[in-house]
């Protein structure tokens, strides 16, 4: 450790990394198409589009907020704030615009947020939604 890595707080060491995004890929691919057997369960049809709620964490609200900013490009609603479970840690959680509900679209889209989430040091932690989205 250098003299100046003593100084350094928590907030700059990666977060996510290349392990630990490629073992959450294949989670959340796993876990993509029991999901949507639930959601199939209560009449969630493909043709059907929902808002998907979405989940991420980070160990800085810069990385946050930064994820936050590219999120709100693909024109979701996006919340930045501390995780309830730990005041270490920053949670990125909003809405996606519509989607059909697919398994390929889904799984693809898991696959993108894994990936986006990665970019900026913040690990995808899944999604759920609703099918009453009067919103």
């Amino acid at each position: 450790m250098g003299l100046f890595d003593f100084f350094k707080n928590g907030t700059n060491k990666q977060f996510v990394s290349e392990p630990s995004f490629e073992q959450n890929v294949i989670k959340q691919i796993r876990m993509t198409p029991l999901t949507m057997k639930e959601l199939r369960k209560i009449d969630v049809a493909e043709e059907r589009e929902l808002k998907l709620e979405y989940f991420f964490y980070t160990n800085s609200l810069q990385k946050a907020n930064s994820l936050a900013q590219e999120l709100r490009k693909l024109d979701y609603q996006v919340e930045v704030r501390l995780s309830a479970s730990s005041k270490k840690l920053f949670l990125v959680t909003g809405w996606t615009t519509q989607m059909g509900m697919e398994d390929e679209i889904v799984a693809s889209w898991t696959k993108k947020m894994c990936e986006v989430g990665y970019d900026f040091d913040c690990e995808f932690d899944g999604w759920g939604t609703t099918p009453d989205q009067s919103y």
